[in-house]
C-alpha cells in the first residue's frame, strides 16, 4: 500500500507538471508577449534532474513542464506535455534514450531533442543525431552553456557543439559515403561554399567574416540550403556532409 507521500513523488516524476504560471503573458520591454520555452527532462538520476530543473526554472523564458526517469515514461510525458525541447539522457533502464528519441521524432510535429551524455566522443550520441536529434550536451556542461543550448535549439539553429558533432562523425561514420543526392546540385556556387564552411562547424559570425558577408546574409543562405536539402537544422547539415563524403 502506497503512502500519500510516495504517490506524490511518483506522480511528479512521471507526469507533466501542471502549469505554474498564471495571469497574462509576460511582456518584454517592447510591450509584446514573450514566449516561454517548455522543457522536459529525461534522466534516471533524480538528483541530476533536480539540479537541471533548478537551473532551467531560474530563467524567466524557460519552464520545466515534465520529467521522466526512463525512455518509456518519456514517451507518455512528452506526448502529454508537448514541450518545445527535450533533454534526453542516452543510457537509461527500461528504454534507453536512443529508442525513445527515435519514437518521438516519428510523431507529428515532434519536439527538438538534445541528447545528454557523459562522454564527449559518444557513438550513441552520433547515432541519435543521425536519427534526427538536434545535438548533444555533456552532463558536466556549464549552466550558462546549457541554457544557451536550449534557447538555440528552440530558435531552430541547433548549433550545439557543431564542431564536436563533426568530430563525432569523423570518428564513427562509415568510411564509404553515400551517393550525393540530386538536391545538392541545386545549390548555387555561393551556397556550396557556405555549406562547406557550416559543415566544418563554423558559426554564422565566422562564416560572415571569412566570406566578407553580413551575418544576416549568411543566415539567409543557411536557411535556403536547409530548405533545398530538406534538412532540419545545422546539426543535420553536418550529418548530411559526412554521410555523403562532403565534409
Amino acid at each position: 500500500m502506497h503512502t500519500r507521500g510516495s504517490r506524490g513523488r511518483h506522480a511528479a516524476r512521471t507526469r507533466p507538471y501542471p502549469a505554474r504560471r498564471v495571469g497574462p503573458p509576460r511582456l518584454c520591454t517592447h510591450g509584446w508577449a514573450k514566449a516561454v520555452i517548455r522543457v522536459v527532462l529525461v534522466d534516471d538520476q533524480a538528483l541530476f534532474r533536480a539540479g537541471i530543473r533548478m537551473v532551467v526554472d531560474s530563467q524567466p523564458d524557460l519552464e520545466v513542464v515534465g520529467e521522466a526517469a526512463d525512455g518509456r515514461e518519456a514517451l507518455a510525458v512528452v506526448r502529454a506535455a508537448r514541450p518545445d525541447v527535450v533533454l534526453m539522457d542516452i543510457r537509461m533502464p527500461v528504454m534507453d534514450g536512443l529508442a525513445a528519441t527515435a519514437e518521438l521524432l516519428g510523431d507529428p510535429d515532434p519536439p527538438r531533442v538534445v541528447m545528454l551524455t557523459t562522454f564527449d566522443l559518444d557513438e550513441a550520441a552520433a547515432r541519435a543525431i543521425q536519427q534526427g536529434a538536434s545535438g548533444f550536451l555533456l552532463k558536466d556542461a556549464d549552466p550558462e552553456f546549457l541554457l544557451a543550448a536550449i534557447r538555440t535549439v528552440y530558435a531552430g539553429s541547433a548549433v550545439i557543439a557543431a564542431s564536436a558533432t563533426r568530430e563525432l562523425f569523423a570518428r564513427f561514420t562509415d568510411a564509404t559515403p553515400r551517393p550525393v543526392p540530386e538536391t545538392f546540385h541545386h545549390l548555387t556556387e555561393r551556397e556550396r561554399e557556405i555549406f562547406a564552411l557550416a559543415a566544418r562547424g563554423l558559426s554564422n559570425a565566422e562564416i560572415a567574416a571569412r566570406e566578407y558577408l553580413s551575418e544576416a546574409t549568411v543566415k539567409t543562405h543557411i536557411s535556403r540550403i536547409l530548405t533545398k536539402l530538406a534538412l532540419r537544422d545545422r546539426v543535420q547539415l553536418v550529418v548530411f556532409a559526412f554521410e555523403h563524403g562532403l565534409a
